[in-house]
């Protein structure tokens, strides 16, 4: 598929492995519209890499529901939804609260499962699209103080699975993507400041190519699932 002039929506597209995918898209000639709770702050990465912002807590259906109305209105369709917006905790069984529990599922699941049923509405009544969810290695394989967030995004996978059996009949492809460890903001849910890049670890930009060539791939053909890892992060 040829990225130029199609329509692309990232959530928490303002930073990390949502902006540089963004970043890209805009490149490629795409109209991308990046998602944020922090308006200020997707405003202006909007106006750095020529995307369209919009405020959008995926916790709330009322935003989502105000989003898809905005893409409607300003766009008249969509061809690809990038799920991207993402939280982390790290916690033990004997620590983890049932708040910290609900916190992480409302973004990493319910969020990413209400937002996909806003695209996949617009992309049946197209009879195409594309679903790209970010999930993570963790979505693989758990790990100590995995139990919130390793969870999640095995329920993410499960649900990509779901829905690439339902939505295939409708020329609609949907991909996940597990990145290893990429030095960004994500689980610094305070101050969401990003962390310096490391030489031996993955960057956004590498998420980002690969997302980008999934979608490149000619429509006939899609990629269920990709997992990419840094070669040597020791």
């Amino acid at each position: 598929m040829n990225l130029k002039d199609k329509i692309i929506l990232i959530t928490g597209g303002n930073s990390g492995l949502g902006k540089a995918t963004a970043q890209l898209c805009v490149e490629k000639g795409a109209s991308v519209i990046i998602t944020g709770r922090d308006h200020e702050k997707t405003k202006s990465v909007a106006k750095e890499i020529g995307a369209t912002p919009f405020k959008c807590d995926v916790t709330k259906d009322e935003e989502i529901d105000a989003l898809y109305a905005f893409i409607e209105k300003e766009f008249n369709g969509l061809d690809v939804l990038v799920n991207n917006a993402g939280i982390g905790i790290k916690k033990t069984l004997v620590e983890l609260t049932r708040e910290e529990l609900r916190q992480v599922y409302e973004v990493n699941v319910f969020g990413a499962a209400m937002v996909a049923q806003g695209a996949a509405k617009i992309f049946i009544k197209q009879n195409e699209g594309n679903i790209v969810n970010i999930a993570s290695t963790a979505s693989l394989k758990g790990y100590p103080t995995g139990s919130i967030y390793s969870t999640s995004k095995f329920a993410l996978r499960g649900m990509t699975q779901c829905w690439q059996g339902e939505l295939r009949q409708n020329n609609i492809r949907v991909i996940q993507v597990n990145p290893s460890e990429v030095p960004t903001a994500f689980g610094d849910e305070e101050h969401r400041t990003e962390r310096p890049l490391e030489d031996n670890k993955l960057t956004p930009e590498d998420i980002a190519i690969t997302i980008v060539n999934s979608l490149e791939m000619d429509k006939r053909a899609y990629i269920p699932e990709v997992t990419v890892h840094a070669t040597n992060p020791f």
